[in-house]
């Protein structure tokens, strides 16, 4: 009896441990990542994101817990994004954080246009350049 509940449990296994025999390798986290590639990041949540970063109301940066920036673009002008201290993440039960998804931020939806793999958000002085441009006497 046991024996054949172990052929059965073999025998139904075994499809699947061929399909896996023919993905791709997993990348290490050593393995660069190309930038601009639409991605997405599984459950969102506070165990699945690191941290975010704002870019004006124009888009968002988002790091996930292995630490891969990602940077979604907002289909509109998101006004708050900027100013707030935290946001939710709208999945409408897909369970991803993708270019379909919605950021909401201190009530108003933002919806995402692209969500695509990123290197992180410019440093505080790479933004003073972009802000005050390449005039001579700016620092």
């Amino acid at each position: 009896m046991i024996s054949n509940l172990a052929l059965s449990l073999a025998a139904a296994l075994l499809p699947l441990s061929a399909a896996a025999a023919n993905e791709p390798a997993a990348k290490t986290a050593d393995a660069p990542r190309a930038p601009g590639v639409e991605a997405s990041i599984v459950f969102p949540s506070n165990s699945s994101i690191r941290n975010w970063q704002a870019d004006r109301g124009r888009g968002i940066w988002i790091q996930d817990r292995r630490g891969n920036w990602y940077y979604g673009t907002f289909a509109g002008y998101c006004r708050d994004a900027d100013f707030a201290s935290a946001i939710g993440v709208e999945t409408r039960g897909a369970g991803r954080l993708d270019r379909f998804s919605t950021i909401v931020v201190r009530g108003e939806r933002c919806p995402l246009s692209s969500f695509t793999t990123s290197a992180g958000p410019p440093s505080r002085r790479d933004k003073s350049k972009d802000i005050m441009g390449d005039k001579p006497g700016a620092n």
